[in-house]
C-alpha cells in the first residue's frame, strides 16, 4: 500500500469516527418522552396499585402535559389514582386548566381548587362560565372562598390579583421553639417555606425572618434577634407597572403584600413576577404593533377586528398625509424619474434605525423611570450621534453600489449616475440621523405626558420617519440635482 493510500484509509477512518462521534452526541441530548410513558401506564392492563405507583415517579408538570393525549375517561381515571393535592398541583400546571375541571364533578372540582393556591383558583374559576363557577364556588370551604373572594375583589393589574396566601406566618413574641412548632404545622398546607414572615396580635406586618436562620438558631436565642425589620414590601391595591422594577431588584423568593393598614393579605412570589414580567413584555410587543392588547389563538374574528381597525385607519391617515408630501414633490419625479426607484430604500432605512432606537429608548425608560432632564438629553445625544454614524456607513455604501448599479442598468453616464448615488447616501445619513432622533424624543415626550410610550410610539414613530424620509430624499433631489447640478431632463 503506497502513501497515498495509508492517508486516504486515515482519512476515511477519521470520518467514520466523526459520525459516530456526533451520533452519539446526538443521543446523549435525546431526553424520555414522558407524556406517552404516562399514556402507555393508563392504558396497560397493570392493577391499580401499582399504576398509582408508578405514577409517583413522575413530575405534576409532565402528567399535565400528558392531559390532552387522553381522553376524557382516561382523564378521570387519572384523577382517581391521585389524591387531591396531586391533582392540583397538575391541574395547575395544564394549559386549559378549566376545561378539565369542567370535566369533574363538582365535589371533585371543588375539592381540587381547596388545594391550590387561591390565585391559581381564581385563575382556572374564570376560565369556566358563570353557573359553573359559582357551583363549584359556593361547595368549597370556607376559608378558600374567603381568599378567593379577596384576590377578585382587586383590579387585575393591581398587585393584590397576583398575590397568594401560600405563606408561614409566626406571632412576634414567639420563643425559637414555639416558631419552629409554628412552621411545622403550617408547612402541611403552605410550601412558601423560604421566608417566614411576624406577625403583631392584630396581623399586623413586622418583619421576617429565613428559614436557614430560624433552623440555625438555638433555643436560647431571641428570636427577636433574627427578625429583619425593614424588610421590603408592596401594597395589594398598587399596580404591578408601579412595583415591577423594585420587585426585581430586591430578588426575593416572595415579598409581602399589605393592606393600607399594613396587615399581612398575601405575598407575591418570583414565579408570579416572572409571569408579570411576561405578559408585560408582551403586551407592549403588541403595543409596538398599534394593538391595544395581546391576541391569543382562540380569540374570535370581530374581537381582533376590534384591536386592530381603529389603529389600521389612524395609520390610514396619516399614510394620505405622507403620499400628500410625495405629490407635492411631482415635479422632481416627472424631470428625475430614476430618483423613485431608491425611495422606498431611503424610507426603510430611516424606518429600521428609528424602531431601533424606539426600542432602546422604551428599555431605557422602563429600566430607569427617575431620569433627569439631563440624563434623557445626553441619551438623544448618543441616539442621534449613533443614528448619524449608521447613516454615514450605509449612506457611503449607497453611493458606491447605487452609482454603480444606475450607471450599468439604466445606461446613463457615469457623472449622472454618482449624483443620483450621491444624492441617495446624502438623503439617507440625514433621514437615519432626524430618524434616531424622533425615535428617542417620541417615547420620551408620551411618557412625559403620562401616556404609555409603547402604545402610541410604534405607529407614530413609523409614519413620522416616512415623512423625514420622504422630505429628505425629494428635497435633496431638488436642491442637488435639479437647483444646483441641472440635470433634469
Amino acid at each position: 500500500m503506497d502513501e497515498n493510500e495509508k492517508i486516504q484509509d486515515e482519512l476515511f477512518d477519521n470520518e467514520e469516527e466523526n459520525k459516530l462521534e456526533e451520533e452519539e452526541e446526538e443521543e446523549a441530548f435525546e431526553r424520555p418522552d414522558y407524556e406517552h410513558e404516562l399514556v402507555e401506564i393508563l392504558r396497560s392492563d397493570l392493577p391499580e396499585a401499582e399504576k398509582k405507583e408508578r405514577l409517583g415517579d413522575y413530575h405534576e408538570n409532565d402528567i399535565a402535559s400528558a392531559l390532552e393525549l387522553l381522553t376524557p375517561e382516561e382523564r378521570q381515571q387519572l384523577y382517581d389514582l391521585m389524591d387531591a393535592e396531586t391533582v392540583s398541583e397538575v391541574i395547575a400546571y395544564a394549559e386549559d386548566a378549566g376545561e378539565y375541571l369542567a370535566e369533574m364533578d363538582v365535589e371533585q372540582a371543588a375539592d381540587v381548587l381547596e388545594n391550590m393556591d387561591a390565585d391559581d383558583a381564581v385563575d382556572i374559576l374564570d376560565e369556566l362560565d358563570e353557573e359553573q363557577k359559582q357551583e363549584i364556588f359556593l361547595r368549597m370551604d370556607a376559608e378558600s372562598r374567603r381568599d378567593i373572594a379577596m384576590i377578585e375583589s382587586f383590579d387585575e393589574d393591581e398587585i393584590g390579583a397576583r398575590m397568594t396566601t401560600n405563606y408561614i406566618a409566626v406571632p412576634r413574641g414567639s420563643t425559637i421553639r414555639q416558631a419552629m412548632k409554628a412552621v411545622v404545622e403550617q408547612a402541611a398546607d403552605n410550601d412558601n417555606l423560604m421566608t417566614i414572615y411576624v406577625l403583631e396580635k392584630d396581623r399586623t406586618f413586622y418583619g421576617a425572618i429565613t428559614l436557614q436562620s430560624l433552623f440555625m438558631a438555638r433555643e436560647w436565642m431571641d428570636l427577636e434577634t433574627l427578625i429583619i425589620t425593614s424588610y421590603p414590601f408592596v401594597y395589594a391595591a398598587e399596580t404591578m407597572a408601579e412595583c415591577m422594577e423594585e420587585l426585581k431588584e430586591y430578588s426575593e423568593d416572595s415579598i409581602p403584600v399589605l393592606d393600607k393598614d399594613k396587615k399581612l393579605l398575601g405575598v407575591i412570589t418570583a414565579q408570579d413576577l416572572v409571569e408579570a414580567v411576561d405578559e408585560e413584555l408582551g403586551e407592549d410587543y403588541a403595543r409596538l404593533g398599534g394593538l391595544t392588547a395581546e391576541e391569543d389563538l382562540k380569540e374570535p374574528l370581530v374581537q381582533s377586528l376590534k384591536k386592530r381597525v381603529p389603529w389600521l385607519l389612524v395609520l390610514m391617515v396619516l399614510s394620505l398625509l405622507v403620499s400628500t408630501v410625495v405629490g407635492l414633490f411631482e415635479p422632481v419625479v416627472a424631470k428625475l424619474a430614476v430618483v423613485v426607484a431608491f425611495q422606498s430604500l431611503v424610507l426603510d432605512m430611516a424606518g429600521n434605525v428609528g424602531t431601533q432606537s424606539l426600542a432602546v429608548t422604551i428599555r431605557v425608560l422602563s429600566d430607569e423611570t427617575d431620569l433627569t432632564g439631563r440624563q434623557k438629553f445626553a441619551f438623544m445625544l448618543k441616539e442621534a450621534r449613533t443614528g448619524l454614524t449608521c447613516g454615514f456607513l450605509m449612506g457611503l455604501i449607497s453611493v458606491v453600489f447605487c452609482g454603480l448599479y444606475i450607471n450599468f442598468t439604466k445606461d446613463y453616464s457615469l457623472g449622472f449616475s454618482f449624483a443620483v448615488s450621491g444624492c441617495i447616501g446624502l438623503a439617507m445619513m440625514l433621514a437615519m440621523t432626524v430618524s434616531s432622533i424622533t425615535g428617542t424624543c417620541i417615547p420620551m415626550f408620551f411618557q412625559k405626558v403620562g401616556v404609555d410610550p409603547a402604545v402610541a410610539s410604534g405607529p407614530l414613530i413609523t409614519t413620522v420617519n416616512d415623512l423625514v424620509a420622504v422630505v429628505s430624499y425629494y428635497g435633496l433631489a431638488f436642491l442637488l440635482l435639479i437647483q444646483t447640478l441641472h440635470l433634469a431632463g
